[in-house]
């Protein structure tokens, strides 16, 4: 009788996470946070419906199936590439999302990634006062000369560094975390913006309520020319918020890619291994992914995603 109602609870937690998944409803704290769990709910559910199938649990392993089968379909894009071809027309970029920890003792080694990974723009979050003199000093002035920065203590500063000129550009300024935002044309390209973002994570009611805010309070692509968003989202694709986002005229890189289920946190620094992916490049959908991998960042708990992107020319333009 136990093992039946064990059973039985099982399949019924599998059926409300996969109706809550497939009609966006997770809203509310703690709901909010365990959805980024969606992927291991999924492997789960096809290992009850197995487990179910050995046992003749018949009913039992249909409904988990079922629910497998619809959380497959949800998660599938994520590994299904669509690349730009490697004769793409437009212009390259390569963009980093990095969550540095605010630890400006690793700078030597960050600028030094840095520069091997060839970037043209970084987006930095957590990053406190700290970090940008560690930075300055070891040199990624001489690789990254343009920057917007707005550094804060603690870990609510953002900062974009750039090979390309860059202006300060309007960003969100009720957030929680501050937004850096710049324009820049690279020669050749379509003008854009770019903006460093750091969503809090949903880690009480409260942070949950602060999540959806700031999450609504970036800009869409339609509303202007290009624009390119890189960070820590802590969101995946399986938030609800996150998918809003995206439907405002953004792709995500790594879904793009095929490499959307390459788990950015936490790091291999911890003896956990990586679970969740929360740090993204959201490109208009006007620009093409030509690659997006998940990159080690020296010090942090955090992976970053270093995408190269296609821009449109000037013939064709961000319209």
């Amino acid at each position: 009788m136990l093992l039946r109602g064990l059973r039985w609870g099982l399949a019924g937690a599998l059926v409300a996470w996969t109706l809550i998944r497939l009609l966006g409803l997770d809203r509310v704290w703690p709901v909010v946070p365990l959805f980024a769990f969606t992927p291991w709910v999924a492997v789960l559910a096809l290992l009850a419906a197995v487990v179910g199938a050995v046992l003749r649990w018949r009913l039992f392993a249909l409904v988990c199936a079922g629910c497998a089968l619809v959380l497959a379909v949800a998660i599938a894009p994520r590994v299904v590439p669509n690349r730009a071809p490697d004769d793409a027309r437009g212009v390259r970029l390569r963009v980093l999302a990095a969550n540095t920890g605010g630890v400006f003792t690793s700078a030597p080694e960050l600028v030094a990634a840095l520069r091997r990974w060839r970037v043209d723009v970084a987006s930095l979050v957590e990053l406190p006062p700290d970090s940008v003199a560690a930075f300055d000093t070891n040199g990624i002035g001489d690789l990254l000369p343009y920057r917007v920065l707005r550094p804060r203590p603690g870990f609510s500063g953002t900062g974009l560094y750039s090979r390309i000129p860059l202006r300060e550009a309007p960003a969100p300024g009720d957030t929680r975390f501050a937004v850096s935002a710049a324009s820049l044309a690279p020669r050749g390209a379509a003008p854009f913006e770019l903006y460093s973002v750091h969503v809090p994570a949903p880690t009480s009611p409260g942070a949950t309520a602060d999540s959806r805010h700031d999450m609504r309070a970036l800009p869409g692509t339609g509303e202007g020319g290009l624009r390119i968003l890189a960070g820590d989202f802590n969101a995946t694709l399986d938030h609800s918020e996150l998918r809003r986002l995206l439907d405002r005229g953004y792709r995500d890189a790594a879904e793009q890619a095929g490499s959307g289920l390459r788990m950015t946190w936490p790091s291999d620094k911890s003896p956990v291994p990586p679970l969740i992916a929360i740090d993204h490049v959201l490109a208009d959908s006007r620009v093409r992914v030509a690659s997006a991998r998940r990159v080690e960042i020296p010090g942090s708990d955090h992976y970053g995603v270093l995408a190269e992107l296609v821009l449109p020319d000037t013939d064709r333009g961000g319209g």
